[in-house]
């Protein structure tokens, strides 16, 4: 029954990509029916599932924290790649698309995911345990590159706006690749230490398959590799398919444009949500964190230096500053998460407090 079991779940995951690829491809660039959108929607939910299973697989090949960087970087680079996309296509419309999207992931992990991991850590052994030090050091990374990218932005004086000056904008994309590249570094090599578990045996169920002792093969790595890699340009994809119905339904009920852009961030980063709840769940607290902070972390120092460089193409205006109600959010959420950091171990108290920040932002973006 096992092994039915593990076939049924490895035979899913091949071919949910696959279907969802097709979906893609039939429905792109075309004004779709309420019934197409159903179908849409529940191939985006099938390609969230099957990422995260194919991220597991990959990650407990490679170990950790090579494993949550694998899945923060890819999810980045095509969450990039779809902006620029339609930066290039909008024109001044979205000028701010850039800001709004890296700052409604960061919000959705430094509180939202980074509170679910609390909460289910929490749940499971009364006081969830992690590694301050590197929790505490990639904490650090995110408040100096948001402060740097979204922040001063509001406050500069060389162009008129919340925008920065060409020569600014290239110091802020240098800074946010040399600062994120050093962070890789000491996650991965001098300091590889202080981004693993504290507490459990490190353990991942062999649901994907193996060579016998727990650890999927090479050949089953690559092959999940390549499904992640398809599975997660489907859920971008998709997104983006679903966008119109989206701003048509939001507009319907009567909020503000800007709500569109928080639920495409939760569906763009719903595979890391999920891995980080699994990993929480299996007394893995700190993969969870690796993966929230690692995601805000990528969304910035990828993001800033794709669009500068597309920059010089676009036309209009590119604003990046915050406005005042973000900024205080963004304040807030950087001082609790340091407070929150810093023991080392935390309570149902502090995921609730992130997870009311949480609420709070997606409150404001409806209701600004």
């Amino acid at each position: 029954m096992v092994i039915m079991i593990r076939t049924m779940t490895t035979r899913w995951t091949l071919f949910v990509p696959v279907l969802a690829a097709l979906v893609l491809a039939v429905s792109w660039g075309r004004d779709i029916p309420g019934v197409v959108v159903v179908v849409v929607s529940a191939a985006l939910v099938g390609a969230v599932l099957a990422a995260v299973q194919h991220a597991e697989t990959v990650a407990h090949r490679v170990g950790e924290p090579f494993g949550s960087l694998l899945l923060a970087v890819a999810v980045t680079v095509i969450e990039v790649a779809l902006i620029v996309t339609m930066m290039i296509s909008g024109g001044e419309k979205t000028a701010s698309l850039a800001r709004d999207t890296v700052f409604a992931a960061v919000m959705i992990t430094c509180n939202g995911i980074f509170g679910l991991v609390l909460l289910v850590g929490a749940l499971r052994r009364r006081i969830a345990v992690f590694n301050a030090e590197g929790t505490g050091a990639a904490l650090a990374t995110v408040a100096t590159l948001s402060t740097l990218s979204l922040v001063l932005p509001t406050f500069t004086t060389s162009k008129p706006g919340p925008e920065f000056s060409p020569a600014q904008l290239a110091f802020a994309a240098v800074a946010s690749l040399l600062l994120y590249g050093l962070f890789v570094m000491v996650q991965t090599v001098r300091h590889r230490d202080d981004f693993l578990p504290v507490e459990g045996d490190g353990a991942v169920d062999d649901e994907d398959g193996g060579d016998g002792h727990g650890v999927p093969t090479a050949r089953q790595a690559l092959v999940s590799l390549a499904l992640l890699l398809l599975a997660l340009v489907c859920v971008v994809g998709l997104a983006k398919v679903v966008s119109p119905a989206l701003e048509d339904g939001i507009a319907a009920v009567g909020l503000p444009p800007s709500a569109v852009g928080v639920v495409i961030a939760m569906l763009v980063l719903l595979p890391e949500t999920l891995a980080a709840v699994n990993a929480a769940r299996r007394d893995q607290v700190q993969i969870g964190l690796n993966l929230s902070l690692g995601s805000a972390m990528a969304s910035i120092g990828l993001t800033i230096p794709a669009i500068a460089v597309a920059s010089i193409w676009l036309d209009g205006p590119l604003v990046l500053g915050l406005g005042a109600t973000q900024m205080v959010l963004l304040a807030l959420t950087m001082l609790v998460g340091v407070l929150t950091v810093v023991p080392g171990r935390a309570t149902l108290l502090q995921s609730g407090v992130h997870l009311v920040l949480f609420g709070s932002f997606v409150f404001l973006a409806a209701s600004p």
